[in-house]
């Protein structure tokens, strides 16, 4: 479902203006490119988290595909607004599965690790992570954008 908005969003989006315009202009070729930016940009953050493990290679494309779709700032925008969902979602998740007060000790020592010495690193039992997913919470973030753009 991801790839097809993916390609076909530039394409649609000159589309749009050539309608407006009677054929295509140098406006319909930079809302496709705005298009194109915007499936670049939407991706970054996401693969940076990707790198790390905290998200899914899924979660990358569909943001990918809602800045394709949205463009550069409203899916930079939307993206925002599906990070703050997440923020939400996942302690209330975690506390309906008890595994709340674990996480917050795992993830105050994770940080913790980056300003210490390899020697003094705590570990950190991969079997304790706890996943969820995005989706719903991409859903509210593209929801939210086109109610407060529209």
């Amino acid at each position: 479902l991801t790839y097809p908005a993916m390609i076909v969003a530039p394409f649609v989006h000159i589309a749009r203006v050539s309608v407006g315009t009677k054929g295509v202009s140098d406006d319909a070729i930079m809302e496709g490119a705005f298009s194109l930016g915007g499936a670049v940009v939407c991706s970054l953050v996401p693969l940076v988290l990707y790198r790390r493990g905290a998200i899914g290679g899924g979660d990358i494309k569909l943001l990918a595909a809602v800045g394709a779709l949205l463009q550069t700032s409203m899916g930079v925008e939307a993206q925002m607004y599906t990070f703050f969902a997440a923020t939400l979602v996942a302690p209330a998740k975690l506390a309906y599965e008890g595994k709340l007060m674990t996480t917050l000790k795992n993830t105050f020592a994770l940080g913790a690790n980056v300003f210490l010495p390899k020697a003094k690193q705590k570990s950190v039992d991969e079997a304790v992570f706890s996943w969820f997913r995005l989706g719903p919470a991409v859903l509210f973030g593209v929801l939210f954008t086109a109610y407060m753009h529209w």
